[in-house]
């Protein structure tokens, strides 16, 4: 009897999977990059609505301590905008939204270098980011200690540590990373998109989804001598079911407070408006404005009031009249009869109209339409459709 129950043992240990035993054990990797300074999807279409800050984070601490766990999370750089005063605005709630948020490790790169050091600084010395940057005054890698597991993360190719889980942050291509030999796994931020893992010279290329818009997470089974024994790989869909981290949201509601306050900087419109708007185009086309009346055109600006994004630069561009130029819309106290996409903004300025009717208006073409009409902002844009909706 003694001998059958070491050889059932003996059976068990051949024949269960090796994590059982301790042979294999796993590891997340959840990651970002090429942020590109999307806090939060635009709300224009349910098709798009996908990505931000505060879903991610509140997907993470609905998961951290079950699925998920051991896990480290990686953002691999590019989640900065221009260096605007509203982009500065996006990169100081990004990274306080890091913080929050904890990440391991956050790769500064192509764009954050178009930000002076010192606007990072007060940021990074509150919330305690671990930064990792080829630039002074960062330091190219850093050590992460999770369950069992010794991880170095960098940016420089040659920063390899032996003994250790090592993984690059890097913008260049997927084609150039595919050139890159000895590490374990490469989190690319230039942009492009890889449906799937590529392995190359026996290392697991993944790339960042543009614009936060899924998460990677990349899942490896790692053997006693930290070897990669295999991987799985699926992108976390961060939609509007997700729910938000309050505390994230917070940040992004005191970011438009003060994209808000960009806007009212600028209120106090010139002298002699260039732009005329729709109700002085109807004293002589009564008919078109009536029947531009019954179009989404007409009630572009209310949209935006619904979404609180009222006084957003980058929404109120496209729903409202010569935003962004000389006697264009400013905001809706001054230039209140500049709201909405009126009959200039399709067909353009010419004050000379006024003077003499035989001098024709802009036509309105695909080119004039798809300066809004985006893959981002409305996915099932159809040129001949859409305009048989505006047709006047």
């Amino acid at each position: 009897m003694k001998y059958l129950s070491l050889l059932i043992l003996m059976l068990l240990i051949i024949l269960l999977p090796p994590a059982i035993y301790g042979q294999v054990k796993t590891l997340n990797i959840i990651y970002t990059g090429s942020m590109n300074g999307e806090l939060e999807p635009c709300g224009c279409s349910p098709k798009t609505d996908f990505g931000g800050v505060a879903r991610i984070s509140g997907y993470l601490a609905g998961h951290n301590n079950n699925e998920l766990s051991p896990c480290i999370l990686i953002d691999a750089g590019n989640f900065t905008d221009k260096d605007t005063p509203q982009g500065r605005l996006k990169a100081e709630a990004m990274l306080k939204s890091f913080g929050i948020i904890k990440y391991d490790a956050v790769a500064f790169l192509k764009k954050e270098k178009g930000l002076p050091e010192d606007f990072f600084s007060p940021i990074l010395k509150e919330y305690k980011i671990p930064v990792v940057s080829g630039m002074p005054p960062y330091e190219q890698s850093v050590s992460v200690n999770r369950d069992t597991f010794k991880i170095n993360v960098s940016v420089d190719p040659e920063n390899y540590r032996e003994g250790r889980l090592n993984i690059l942050l890097t913008d260049v291509s997927v084609r150039e990373s595919g050139l890159i030999k000895g590490w374990d796994v490469i989190i690319v931020s230039s942009g492009e998109i890889l449906d799937e893992p590529l392995k190359a010279n026996e290392t697991i290329i993944v790339t960042g989804y543009p614009k936060g818009k899924k998460l990677g997470i990349l899942t490896l089974q790692i053997g006693r001598g930290g070897e990669i024994k295999n991987y799985e790989h699926r992108w976390q869909l961060l939609g509007s079911d997700i729910e938000e981290d309050t505390r994230v949201r917070d940040v992004l509601n005191d970011y438009d407070s003060k994209v808000a306050g960009l806007l009212t900087a600028s209120e106090n419109p010139p002298a002699g408006t260039s732009y005329l708007g729709a109700a002085k185009c109807a004293e002589c086309h009564q008919l078109f404005e009536e029947s531009w009346k019954k179009t989404r055109h007409a009630g572009a600006f209310s949209s935006l009031k619904q979404a609180g994004k009222s006084a957003d630069p980058e929404c109120v561009v496209c729903h409202t009249v010569g935003f962004g130029e000389e006697g264009g819309f400013r905001s809706i106290e001054t230039t209140p009869e500049l709201a909405n996409v009126q009959c200039e903004e399709c067909h353009g300025l010419d004050r000379e109209h006024i003077d003499d009717f035989s001098r024709p208006m802009r036509p309105v073409t695909k080119a004039v339409c798809l300066k809004c009409h985006t893959q981002d902002n409305s996915p099932d844009f159809d040129y001949p459709v859409y305009l048989e909706k505006i047709k006047h």
